[in-house]
C-alpha cells in the first residue's frame, strides 16, 4: 500500500510523464535499426523531434494521445459506472467514442490495427471484434495507463476495464495477457514496489506466460506484442535508473516510441515524477504536460472514491 497520497501522486505522475518522455525520445528513431542509430546519433539520448513522422521537438505520438483519449473517457464515465458490471457496456462505448474522436482529430500517427478496429466499430457498433491473429500488436497495451491510475486499487475492475478497452481494437490472447500483466505490474509500482520487487514479480509473471520470456534477450523491438514486452521487461529489469533504462530501450530502434513509452511508464512509476530528468521534461510540449498533470489528478481522485 502507498505511504500517502502525495507519494502515490508522484509515482502516478512519474508514470504518465515518463510515458510521454519515452514516446517523444523514441519517436525520433522509430523504424531505424540499432546500427543506423549509431551511425546517425552515436547514442540517441536527446529529445529533438524529427524521425519518419517529422515531429516537432517534444511532440508525442499516438502512444500518449491515445492514453489521453482513454483518460478523458474514464473521467467522463466516472468511478461507479466503471466498476459496476451493469454499466460496462455503456462505459466501453464511451471509451470507443473517445477513440473515434481521437482518430477524427487527425493524429500524427495511427496503427493499422487500431484504425481497423475503430472502423469496424463505426460500421457495426460492435465493442469487440472476433479473435484475430492480426491483432497481436502492442496498440492496446501502449494506451492502458489511465485505466491503472483510476483502478489500481481494485484488481478485478482493473482487469475487466483493461480488457474492455483493449478489445475495441485488439482481440488476441497475447495482447490481452500483456495488457493485463502490465496493468498489474504498474499497480504494484504505484503501491511502492522497489526495483527488486518489480523484477521478482516479472520473473513470476513470465513463468506463467512463457511466450514473453526475455532471458536471454532475443533483441527484437518490433510492434508485435511479444517483441515489445520482451524489450520493455528486459530493460526495465536490467536497469534500476530511469535514464539508463530509457536510453538503452530506444536505441534498439524499431517501434522505439512505444517501447520507450512503456519503459518510461514503468521506470517513471518506480522513481516518481520528482526524479525524472529535467532536461527531458523541459522539452515536452507544455500542453501535453498540462493535460497529463490534470488527468493524473482526476484519475487518482476517482481511485480514492472507489
Amino acid at each position: 500500500m502507498t505511504d500517502d497520497f502525495d507519494t502515490l501522486y508522484d509515482r502516478a505522475l512519474g508514470a504518465y510523464l515518463g510515458l510521454a518522455i519515452g514516446d517523444a525520445l523514441g519517436a525520433t528513431v522509430e523504424f531505424m535499426r540499432p546500427r543506423e542509430i549509431r551511425a546517425q546519433y552515436g547514442e540517441h539520448r536527446d529529445i529533438v523531434g524529427g524521425g519518419w513522422l517529422r515531429l516537432a521537438r517534444g511532440q508525442v505520438t499516438d502512444d500518449t494521445t491515445m492514453c489521453l483519449a482513454l483518460g478523458d473517457a474514464l473521467l467522463e464515465v466516472g468511478g461507479a459506472r466503471i466498476t459496476g458490471d451493469e454499466h460496462m457496456t455503456a462505459a466501453t462505448r464511451t471509451i470507443a467514442d473517445a477513440f473515434v474522436g481521437w482518430l477524427r482529430s487527425k493524429p500524427v500517427d495511427c496503427g493499422n490495427t487500431c484504425r481497423r478496429g475503430l472502423q469496424r466499430y463505426l460500421a457495426d457498433g460492435s465493442l469487440s471484434g472476433p479473435p484475430n491473429e492480426r491483432d497481436g500488436g502492442n496498440g492496446a497495451l501502449m494506451r492502458n495507463l489511465p485505466t491503472v491510475l483510476a483502478l489500481w486499487h481494485d484488481a478485478a475492475a482493473l482487469e475487466r476495464v483493461s480488457l474492455a478497452q483493449a478489445r475495441i481494437t485488439h482481440h488476441h490472447p497475447l495482447s490481452d495477457a500483456a495488457t493485463v500483466g502490465f496493468a498489474q505490474l504498474l499497480a504494484r509500482l504505484l503501491s511502492g514496489a522497489s526495483h527488486d520487487d518489480g523484477a521478482a514479480w516479472v520473473a513470476d509473471w513470465v513463468q506463467t506466460h512463457p511466450a514473453f520470456a526475455f532471458q536471454p534477450y532475443p533483441g527484437r523491438a518490433t510492434a508485435y506484442v511479444v517483441d515489445t514486452v520482451q524489450t520493455v521487461l528486459h530493460h526495465f529489469v536490467s536497469h534500476a535508473d530511469f535514464e539508463t533504462a530509457l536510453v538503452a530501450t530506444v536505441n534498439m530502434g524499431d517501434d522505439a516510441d512505444t517501447t520507450g513509452a512503456l519503459v518510461g511508464m514503468l521506470a517513471g512509476a518506480r522513481c516518481g515524477a520528482r526524479a525524472l530528468p529535467q532536461r527531458w521534461l523541459s522539452r515536452l510540449q507544455r500542453d501535453v504536460v498540462m493535460a497529463i498533470t490534470d488527468q493524473t489528478s482526476g484519475l487518482l481522485a476517482m481511485s480514492r472514491r472507489g
